[in-house]
């Protein structure tokens, strides 16, 4: 199956879903929480058709033709029509290309690693460079974004890599996932070294460069097709204030902030170069 896009309004959805059943080409859509529905492509054949249509849909939604295949199909839909439920399998693979699966998968084992007691081993050849004679190890400058440090970290970090990593890669290659990667973890951990020292870790960052990178692109170069809804980002930056003025959790707020701002540079960059 293949993840076309995100809507909020399913009403919208179902109507281009018709129109595509019209045309023998299966549409489903699946809830992703917060009000929005992805549109998943049955058949990986029918893509090129279904993008363009997809399209010229998202210009023109009121076209009669819409309407008319909703009416159209109605009484099929009553009768025959089920929405088919992708299994977690068909979903992480729909919308995750290679780098993401390999960041995904290399940060999962080295977790794993650090819970079967060589947590402190781990950290030590994976952290940011915290003195000169580690600066020529260059794994040290972006390794220290596949550190974590509990469940709930790994898994906050690791689903918004796959939702918003997974996006990016989909619609602009994998080489560009690589780019943005690279350039904000070297910034953010930096900045964060800066600040606090080497004792830290893990994806935030970056995922932040990335929701910088989707909000930049998708203001200015909506036609990429990466697109962000505006209850998304603002839970993420209200999240970033908070880890700014909660006294409980040891937050890595220096590496949110320059992930943000590194991934809104990166965006500002390639929306101008379009």
């Amino acid at each position: 199956m293949i993840r076309l896009i995100v809507l909020d309004n399913p009403r919208l959805a179902q109507a281009f879903i018709d129109y595509m059943a019209s045309r023998n080409i299966q549409v489903d859509m699946m809830p992703e929480g917060g009000g929005s529905f992805a549109l998943w492509l049955r058949k990986a054949e029918d893509q090129l058709e279904t993008e363009a249509e997809l399209k010229h849909f998202l210009a023109n939604p009121n076209d009669r033709k819409y309407h008319a295949a909703s009416w159209d199909m109605a009484e099929t839909r009553k009768s025959k029509f089920k929405y088919h439920t992708p299994s977690m399998l068909e979903m992480v693979k729909a919308k995750a290309g290679p780098f993401t699966l390999l960041i995904m998968f290399t940060g999962i084992v080295v977790f794993a690693l650090q819970q079967i007691g060589l947590g402190r081993q781990v950290f030590s050849y994976m952290h940011f460079p915290a003195v000169a004679e580690q600066h020529w190890q260059l794994w040290r400058w972006f390794s220290h974004a596949l550190l974590h440090f509990s469940v709930m970290h790994i898994v906050f970090n690791m689903l918004w890599w796959w939702q918003l990593g997974g996006d990016i890669e989909q619609r602009l290659g994998s080489g560009k996932l690589l780019q943005i990667f690279a350039f904000s973890a070297l910034l953010s951990g930096a900045g964060q070294f800066w600040v606090e020292g080497a004792n830290f870790g893990g994806l935030s960052g970056v995922v932040y460069a990335l929701l910088g990178y989707i909000w930049v692109l998708g203001t200015r170069v909506p036609e990429k097709g990466l697109i962000l809804p505006k209850s998304i980002v603002g839970f993420m930056l209200v999240w970033l204030v908070l880890g700014y003025v909660q006294p409980y959790m040891a937050i890595a707020n220096t590496a949110h902030l320059v992930g943000l701002l590194s991934g809104v540079a990166f965006g500002f960059k390639d929306s101008r170069s379009k």
